[in-house]
């Protein structure tokens, strides 16, 4: 429901988005059903920023053309305006007036909805403003101005007055950046709650896989420029088809071979029942691989060798000894790249300083082989 009481319809969302810079080009195609929550994920300077300035009409397109509910609203010789095309972006900065407070503010959103000749009265506006702060948790401090609201207050505001607009795309471009993780959580929930409600079309820029799974219906996942893959969250993020995708979800993505029945990649081998010969990846969750330092002093033909003697099983524990590329912090301790095959594994501050393990140490590493999904490429 819309601040006001009234049903807000979402739009149907087609785009096929090129643009051409020097030294990059953005050739992407999204499409977003009525009231559907699509989100955008993919590695710094992909395009999503880009992608979401031209369907709100802040950046002219190359080639192309993005329809909002039918209708052309950005081609290479249309360009609706922003303000009318019912599309609303809300970034980082929520761009709230700040000598208006914020009540004023949301009422801005709903003045703009009703439209020339139909505005609300100021007594209509600023209660509906103030109803459209009790649904996302702001209660009681309509009269505050911006600077005396927290980062997750102003945001919140912003999306208040988003949805006053009652747009018919909103779009988000990483509004949780500048939060807190604790801020983020809540926020993230009265986002979902917020715009499920008002049925709201929307495209979510993010670049937490938190949002992607508690919000959207759908995940579009942009490298170099290009949709590398799409789908339902949980299809997505179940069977990556790069490794971009494979470090969102948590999982090893290891290219490899099979041949009668084993498949292997380097000195790991591992039985692969029922997988075709041929091309094939482990997805090997990165939370299975298990580490044990072999010492600093191994040469690198022990490194590469060690693992090749570990009998192939039809279940129980592979092993194999890799090694350590390079590691980085964690909040929760440190995450370790190992080379030959690229594996990462996870380990608390406890493991790191049992393991002794640095860069360019021989690791021994092992994975219950039950772990493993191994499917052809």
């Amino acid at each position: 429901m819309a601040p006001g009481g009234d049903p807000v319809s979402g739009a149907t969302l087609e785009a096929h988005v090129v643009v051409r810079r020097e030294g990059f080009v953005l050739d992407a195609e999204i499409s977003a059903s009525a009231g559907e929550i699509v989100a955008v994920m993919g590695p710094s300077g992909a395009g999503k920023s880009t992608l979401v300035s031209v369907i709100a009409g802040l950046l002219a397109i190359t080639e192309g053309r993005v329809h909002v509910a039918g209708e052309v609203v950005s081609s290479p010789r249309v360009q609706l305006a922003p303000q009318r095309r019912g599309v609303v972006l809300l970034g980082q900065d929520p761009h709230l007036f700040p000598h208006l407070s914020a009540r004023d503010n949301v009422a801005f959103g709903v003045r703009v909805s009703a439209g020339e000749g139909r505005a609300a009265g100021r007594v209509e506006r600023r209660s509906r403003a103030e109803r459209a702060l009790a649904e996302v948790g702001l209660s009681g401090i309509g009269h505050r101005r911006p600077a005396e609201l927290s980062g997750g207050q102003q945001q919140r505001v912003a999306l208040a007055r988003a949805l006053a607009t009652e747009p018919r795309v909103l779009l988000l471009d990483e509004p949780f950046t500048a939060l807190d993780p604790v801020t983020v959580a809540d926020i993230r929930r009265t986002l979902a709650e917020r715009v499920r409600a008002a049925g709201c079309t929307t495209v979510f820029v993010t670049h937490d896989v938190v949002d992607a799974v508690a919000v959207a219906d759908r995940l579009v996942v942009l490298e170099a420029g290009r949709v590398s893959q799409q789908g339902a969250v949980r299809e997505v993020l179940t069977a990556p088809a790069t490794d971009f995708v494979a470090a969102l979800a948590g999982v090893n993505r290891v290219a490899g071979r099979v041949e009668d029945g084993v498949w292997g990649a380097g000195v790991l081998r591992l039985r692969a029942a029922g997988v075709r010969d041929g091309d094939a990846v482990a997805l090997i969750p990165i939370g299975a691989v298990r580490l044990e330092s072999e010492g600093s002093g191994a040469s690198e033909g022990e490194a590469a060798g060690a693992g090749a003697a570990e009998p192939v099983r039809a279940a129980g524990t592979a092993t194999w000894t890799a090694r350590v590329e390079r590691i980085e912090a964690t909040p929760a301790g440190a995450r370790v790249y190992t080379a030959s095959p690229p594996v990462v594994c996870e380990l608390t501050v406890a493991q790191m300083l049992a393991a002794e393990t640095a860069e360019g140490d021989a690791v021994r590493l092992s994975v219950d082989a039950a772990d493993v999904r191994i499917v052809a490429s």
